[in-house]
């Protein structure tokens, strides 16, 4: 697993160096993206509305308590869905595997075109869910949680970026590229607030922090 991770930092550290050079590392403005989050001064009310409460317990949570990625239609899965969304002229072979095309992700500025290079990102993940709340849902409403295309709560995102924030609330991680840190805190919010799960104290705090400056 180690050299996989380290063969991945620098598959990226040279992406970077690339783009730079040449200029890629804006987002292309054409882009399908994932569902807008709500406005910052919703999620400012939104975020005003959350339970605050400690943290809950990770005992007892798996991953396969969130059935993911589901059939969306035909053969495509939610992970194919989201992949060819939020992409550019992506190509998917008869088993809807994206086989081309070039993806921005949003959280780091990196392009890539390789799916294998792209981890669908659960905006609020799944551990965190679970603490917020979840642990107390139906393996059907965890299921539709999980594979969410109406909110903003999935996104193609450079794979290993995805593992580096794992679990982690916005008080312990945030995207490194700063643009899309108020988009990234809307919808957050917005996904939280969907679902009526808790917010800690210091993840209010960090929340309010980067809504403020939106």
């Amino acid at each position: 697993m180690s050299g996989i991770y380290a063969r991945r930092i620098g598959v990226v550290v040279a992406s970077a160096a690339l783009a730079a050079t040449s200029g890629l590392l804006t987002a292309p403005t054409a882009q399908a993206a994932m569902p807008t989050p709500v406005a910052a001064s919703t999620a400012r009310t939104y975020l005003s509305q959350l339970t605050v409460s400690a943290e809950g317990s990770s005992t007892g949570y798996s991953r396969d308590l969130f059935p993911h990625w589901i059939t969306q239609s035909g053969a495509c899965d939610t992970r194919e869905v989201v992949l060819k969304r939020d992409g550019t002229n992506v190509t998917q072979n008869a088993s809807c595997t994206a086989v081309s095309g070039s993806w921005y992700s949003q959280y780091d500025g990196a392009s890539w075109t390789a799916a294998s290079d792209l981890d669908i990102d659960h905006m609020v993940p799944l551990a965190e869910a679970w603490r917020s709340g979840a642990s107390g849902w139906t393996t059907a409403q965890r299921q539709s949680f999980a594979n969410d295309l109406t909110r903003p709560q999935l996104i193609a995102v450079t794979d290993n970026v995805n593992q580096s924030k794992g679990d982690q609330d916005p008080a312990e991680w945030l995207p490194s590229r700063t643009a899309y840190r108020c988009t990234y805190a809307r919808a957050w919010v917005h996904v939280k607030h969907y679902y009526n799960l808790t917010v800690d104290s210091a993840e209010k705090s960090a929340l309010q922090s980067v809504l403020n400056g939106c």
